[in-house]
Parts: C-alpha cells; structure tokens; sequence
C-alpha cells in the first residue's frame, strides 16, 4: 500500500502534496482505476467501513479527500468535528483501506472547487452513498473527465455519526 499522506491545506485542489502528486501520475501511466471518495469521517462506524469497503472493491486504487475542520463546523455546526483532522486520517490509515488521505480545502463548496479536484484527479470513480447529495451535479462534473459517480452503499437511516452522537448526550 502507498504511503498514506495528511496535512493538505490547501488554497486550489490542484495543489496537493508532492508525493500524492507522484502516486496520482503513477496510478494514470499505470491505467490503473482510480476510486474517490470524500466526506467528513468524524467518528467512525460500521457504516463508514462497509462503504470504504465497497468503493475499494470498485477500483484499483482509492484516494479520500477529507472535509477539513473548518468545513465540517460549516456545515455541522460547534462542536462538529469530534475529531480533528490528524485524528481523522490516522483513524482512516488505521483501517488500511486507502492508498491515499488528504484534506480538502476550507473553502471547498462550490461546483468550482469540486470541477477543479476532479479536474486533476481525473478519477475513474466517484464512490458516493445513496443518501449523497447533488448527485445529478456531480454527474455531470464527472462526465467532464469521462468518469462516473457510482453508489456504491445503501443509507442506513438507523446509523450516523449524528445519531451517535445524539445517543451519548441522552
């Protein structure tokens, strides 16, 4: 497994670390199937594992973009995230199911920014949930590159990090 990388703060997509920006180029000369997945990944449960699980499986190669802290407050609100970024990929490097981690940038919520990452990954997949918002969007930011967006696991009402965390409070 490639050497797992953290830290990526960013102002582009387009900028990643060096040597994510190695294995991406070998990953293409090799015409290797590159998955993507991104999200938040705060407290890790079943339902993440089976999901990583199933977009592995849906390539050769997967790369996780991780939501940064600031995002996550954005778009969780305080108190969100549980776990800071660094805790956040080691968990992910813990469970040796991507070949690569980074962190998306702060300001990483426009189609822009997304078209930008996808733009440069030029990843074969995009593995989302069923539960995934903006799908006909990313659709259409994956045919760009000729790539698809492919849900790969069911929504399970019944587990969340939300839900979790709801459940320690009571």
């Amino acid at each position: 497994m490639s050497s797992l990388t953290s830290n990526y703060k960013a102002l582009s997509p387009s900028l990643l670390p060096l040597s994510i920006e190695k294995w991406l180029k070998k990953v293409h000369q090799l015409h290797h199937k590159l998955v993507l997945v991104t999200g938040v990944f705060d407290v890790l449960h079943q339902e993440h594992r089976l999901f990583l699980e199933k977009a592995k499986a849906a390539g050769d190669n997967l790369i996780v973009g991780l939501e940064s802290d600031v995002r996550i407050r954005q778009l969780k609100g305080e108190g969100r995230p549980v776990n800071s970024e660094r805790t956040r990929v080691e968990n992910l490097q813990n469970w040796e199911l991507a070949d690569q981690i980074f962190i998306l940038p702060d300001d990483f919520s426009r189609p822009e920014d997304h078209r930008a990452l996808i733009h440069h990954l030029r990843p074969a997949v995009l593995a989302v949930s069923a539960h995934s918002p903006h799908l006909e969007v990313k659709q259409r930011i994956l045919a760009e590159v000729g790539s698809m967006v492919s849900i790969v696991h069911a929504h399970n009402p019944a587990m969340s990090t939300t839900i979790l965390l709801q459940d320690q409070k009571k």
